[in-house]
Parts: C-alpha cells; structure tokens; sequence
C-alpha cells in the first residue's frame, strides 16, 4: 500500500482508524511496545552503526540501551535501526569511498521511516560526518553521539597511541623492528573498543559536531564505555526527545555561523585535514558555501590552543580534563561567534566553561601553544583549486622549498619502487603521488603521508616534502600536501609532473607551484592519454557525480544546491 501521502511527522503513520495504522501499531506490539503509546508519544530512531567489522564502534550497541533509557523516561519511543559502517581500517579501496553511501543510507531512512527525530550513533572515522550530512539532508530533529576514544595502549613501557605508530612502520621496513617486536606491537596496538586515543579523525568530527550543536556539549572527549558516556547516552536520548517537542530541525544549528566556529576550533585543536572535506561536504548539505579565503582567514587568525597529539605532547584525557570543548569555546571566545546554538539547542555561551586552575593542555589566546595558520590552505600553478596542509605538524625548514619531483603513479607503483637501489631520489626531492584523488582512488584513499625511502631514513632523514591528491591519516605527521585539487584523474596539473620537474612549497605565501614553462605543459597535455573505467553499480554512480576536494567531495544531486 502506498505511503506516498502519509506524513510521517507526528506518529500520523501509527495513528487513526486505517489499515496503515493498524498494521504498524499490530507490528510494533508484537516487539513490545505498547499500543496505547504509539501515536501520543514522540518516536526517536535511533541509527546506529555498530558493526563487528568496524572495532571503533563496537561499544554502540551497549552504547543504544543506555540513549532508549534516556528516550523512554523523557517520554519517546525509541527504534533502533541499522546502517552501513565504515572502518577505516578495513574498507577498501577507501573507506572515503562509502562515506556517501552511508549519507545516503542514513538521509534515506530518516526520511522514509515514520520516526519524529534521530539519535546518530557513530564513531570511525567517515561516520560521524556521513551520518550528519545524511541527517542534515533528511531535515528531521536529530543528535548525534561518538563512541568515545578507546583506552591508551603501551609499547616499550611507556603509554602509546595511534601516532605513535608510523615511525615503527618505519622501523620494520628498515630492518629495525625484528619479528617478535612486531607480534608484541599487534597485541598492544589496541587496548579496548572506541575510536582512535588521539586528535584524528575521529575525535576532531565528534569535536565538530560538539560545536555544530549536533552533540552536547562535553560529548567529544568522553572515553568510550565509560560509566560517564552510558550517562550521556541517556542525556543524548532525552535530548532528542526535547529537540522534537521543540521543534529543533538542522536548518535550526548547522548554519553559516556555526560551520565557520567548526573550522576555527579545528585550527586551535590542531585537527585532521580530513575535516575540512567533511565540512565542506556538510556545508554543502544545507546551501552554505564556505569558500577557500574564508577558510585562509580563519586559519590566519586562530593559533593552536590544545597541546594535544598529534599536533602537540599531551592526550585526550589531558584536554578533556582541563574542560574539554566547553573550555575551549570559552577560551577562545572572542574568536567565536557563541550566539549559535549548542545541542542543547541554547546559545553557545550558556555552555561554555572555564577551564580548570591549573590547565596542562589547553592554553589561553595570551599564551598559545603554537602560532596561527595550523592548516594552510595552499593553491598555485600545481593546485588551481586548492590543496591542504597541517602546518602544525610540519617541519618547520621545509615550509619555504624547492625540490626536484619524483613522481609515482599510483599505491602499487610506489610500493613497487620506493626503497629500490636506482631510485633517484635525494633529500630534497619532493615526492608526487598522484592517480590517488577522489575519482583515480577511488574515494582517496589515506596515502598521502608517502613513506621516506629506507635508504634516506638510514641516512637520517626524518621528513621530507610530500605532494598528492590522497588523504592523509589525521595521526599521521610530516611536511604532507594532500587534497591537492583538481586531482590528476580529472585532468589537473599534478598529472603533468614529471621526474626532476622543480616544485615550490611556500607556506607563508600559500603557495603550491610546478616551475615548469606553460608551453611545456601545453604539450604534455595534449599527449596525455586519458584512463577508461568500466564500473558498475554504486562504483558507476561514484564515479558519475562524486566531486573534487574543494567541494568535500560529495555527490552532485546531493548538495542543497542541485537542480
């Protein structure tokens, strides 16, 4: 039977004489529930994506029971329902890849599902923004809530998180890490469910959805299954609850205003790079164009405040400790605009909190843990649209640089030549990896942070100047340009480059340049062959309408704007 003409809005679906009522109020007692509440009481899905391939997440199903409490005392009905999950370590070719299936997923079953609001339980790292993207689209009230980050591991008798881990990859290319070492780091890499212990991915979105007002404030940094995160469940489910009494849609907090405080708070926490895709994409999902030199101002204007890895020295206990978001807004409050909405749908400035006496991780604007400009948002000749990187975690003397390139095209092209003996590379070469964007991934996949040759690395070579249209890992560290746009596959410079071609970093100028002559260029372009994909199913519909860096890399007909 059609439900074309039913507004699911205000439980009308469970409502009323009709076969349609009648038949979800029989299916809905046969669970449980009983009939007498359904249609009087608001009911709040809640989407969850615990999943057994996806460890990040794991704690999410303990994690719903405690948000149905919550729903169930502030008088809802709570639905919990599925969807994809994404682990960022097991998907490929990329988990960027599903990022927009999942959107899709969840914007799909919000809109059709007769449910007044939504609790978004995410956590690995593409979650969190699809599920908000998908929720931003659907339009209902929702909520959202991160797994927390997970325990801290030790390796060598000293605390270890996910950072730390790179430079031993190293080692074990090299020949310095020696087998039972190796087993020893596989036990100890992970010490409990929840996302990565450090400011990646992960935890930057659960921090930019805190200050979206798509999560209560002082969700972010909570550990995961914890007693004081099942408390917040049950705040998260009552607040869902409040939010659809109230009437608060996402047109209501994800605004203009609140999307630039996200990005000024990922500079002053030193962020991953991968949230300013994420952000433009959810920017995109409500018609709010936030544009390159938006971005270089806010950048520009907001040093780094959280000393915490892998930016700075410190964990997330520590931050969370001195306050967490709260304090951080209050810290640097006259940077914000704290009229926008927080999740508890009050003002910001309602919720923010000073931070403790003696703060070991967050610093004041008098007194910055690091200068401003944490991400530099570069273009040039090699980037006309744009490229990306973490200033914060770059080393300082390749920030102004001129190298030779060595190009590779390709994951499998650099595994197959990266520490071979006739390599020729030096020091200061700047190492190109390109084919590796949102199309030629597909998805970009986190292969920007190119490894230094063994060779270099048993030289004493520690950092060098790396350029591709991937992602990086938000741990990951280095003098890293990504998101380099347009990418290669669609016909962007980085695709021109060729071995010993001198290419210019410039920081300070936000400058990205390929010095080659522009007839050269003409020339190479116009003998570039062009690449044939034969695809099929969400690979042909990916590769039809995803869109490039600059844009967050969501689809066409997804945007606010299309049609």
């Amino acid at each position: 039977m059609s439900q074309e003409r039913i507004q699911r809005i205000g439980g009308e679906l469970m409502s009323g004489d009709g076969p349609d009522a009648l038949i979800a109020r029989g299916l809905l007692r046969g669970s449980g529930i009983p009939s007498e509440l359904i249609g009087r009481r608001p009911v709040i899905g809640i989407a969850n994506t615990w999943s057994e391939l996806n460890p990040c997440n794991g704690g999410l199903r303990d994690l719903a029971t405690h948000v149905k409490t919550g729903v169930i005392e502030a008088g809802g009905i709570p639905l919990e329902f599925p969807t994809i999950s994404i682990a960022e370590a097991f998907i490929r070719p990329s988990s960027m890849y599903l990022r927009n299936l999942l959107a899709m997923d969840t914007e799909e079953m919000i809109s059709s599902s007769p449910i007044d609001g939504v609790v978004l339980l995410g956590g690995c790292d593409k979650t969190l923004p699809a599920q908000i993207m998908g929720a931003a689209s659907a339009g209902k009230p929702f909520i959202s809530l991160a797994a927390g980050p997970r325990p801290l591991s030790r390796w060598n008798d000293g605390e270890m998180t996910i950072d730390d881990l790179w430079p031993l990859l190293d080692k074990r290319r090299g020949g310095h890490l020696d087998d039972p070492a190796w087993a020893e780091l596989e036990a100890c890499l992970s010490c409990g469910v929840g996302t990565c212990n450090v400011m990646g991915t992960a935890i930057t979105m659960a921090v930019v959805a805190e200050v979206l007002g798509a999560a209560l404030p002082g969700s972010a940094l909570i550990p995961a299954g914890s007693p004081a995160r099942a408390a917040l469940g049950e705040a998260t489910g009552a607040q869902a609850v409040a939010h659809v009494r109230r009437g608060v849609t996402p047109n209501h907090f994800i605004t203009a205003t609140a999307l630039a405080n996200a990005f000024r708070v990922v500079c002053a926490i030193g962020g991953s790079t991968n949230a300013v895709l994420h952000l433009q994409a959810i920017a995109g999902r409500v018609g709010v164009d936030v544009g390159i030199d938006e971005l270089r101002r806010i950048s520009a204007e907001t040093p780094l405040l959280a000393d915490v890895k892998p930016s700075g020295r410190m964990f997330l206990h520590d931050l969370h400790a001195d306050g967490g978001v709260p304090a951080l807004m209050g810290a640097m409050a006259s940077l914000l605009d704290l009229s926008a909405s927080s999740g508890t749908s009050r003002p910001w400035h309602e919720s923010t909190r000073p931070p403790r006496k003696s703060p070991t991780c967050l610093a004041s604007l008098d007194a910055p843990k690091g200068p401003p400009g944490t991400l530099a948002l570069l273009s040039g000749s090699l980037a006309p649209r744009g490229a990306l990187l973490k200033a914060s975690a770059a080393t300082p003397r390749l920030c102004r640089h001129v190298g030779p390139a060595v190009v590779f095209d390709g994951v499998e092209d650099l595994r197959a030549r990266i520490d071979t003996s006739d390599l020729q590379i030096r020091a200061d070469s700047v190492l190109v990896l390109r084919g590796v964007g949102p199309m030629g991934g597909p998805g970009m996949p986190e292969v920007g942070h190119l490894p230094i040759p063994t060779r270099l690395l048993d030289e004493g070579v520690t950092d060098m100047v790396r350029i591709s249209d991937a992602r990086m890992s938000g741990t990951a560290t280095g003098t890293v340009v990504l998101h380099v746009s347009p990418e290669s596959e669609a016909g962007g410079p980085l695709a021109l480059v060729r071995d010993g071609d001198p290419i210019a970093l410039d920081v300070d100028a936000l400058r990205l340049d390929l010095l080659v002559d522009e007839r050269d260029l003409r020339e190479r372009s116009r003998r570039r062959a062009t690449s044939q994909h034969h695809t099929r199913g969400y690979g042909h519909l990916y590769r039809q309408h995803v869109l490039q860096a600059d844009q967050g890399c969501d689809f066409d007909f997804l945007r606010a704007d299309h049609g």
